[in-house]
């Protein structure tokens, strides 16, 4: 009965070290100097390892969580060829033969 709960907390604190990792690299320029920050989140994380509690895993996450959204980057990193990024939608195909386009 309690294995659902558990499974569902545990995909939410993976994605939210996830979360916690790539935001935290958003903050510095090469890999080298960020090697550090992430130990220090995997530490963090490590910490908290052993609790059971639903009511004090939820006071973490949500704290973490608060903690998260008040570090974002106000700009993040994006691929460049990602939506958003510098190359994004920069060549694009042209339209297959027989077709009409629209313009308006």
């Amino acid at each position: 009965m309690i294995v659902f709960p558990l499974i569902y907390k545990m995909s939410k604190i993976s994605s939210l070290y996830r979360r916690a990792l790539k935001t935290s690299l958003n903050w510095y320029v090469d890999r080298i100097s960020w090697r550090h920050a992430a130990l220090e989140i995997r530490a963090r994380f490590e910490a908290n390892r052993n609790v059971t509690s639903t009511q004090e895993l939820r006071k973490i996450i949500l704290a973490a969580e608060k903690e998260l959204e008040e570090n974002s980057h106000p700009d993040p990193y994006k691929y460049p060829t990602a939506p958003g990024g510098t190359k994004w939608e920069r060549n694009i195909p042209p339209p297959l033969f027989g077709e009409n386009p629209v313009i308006s």
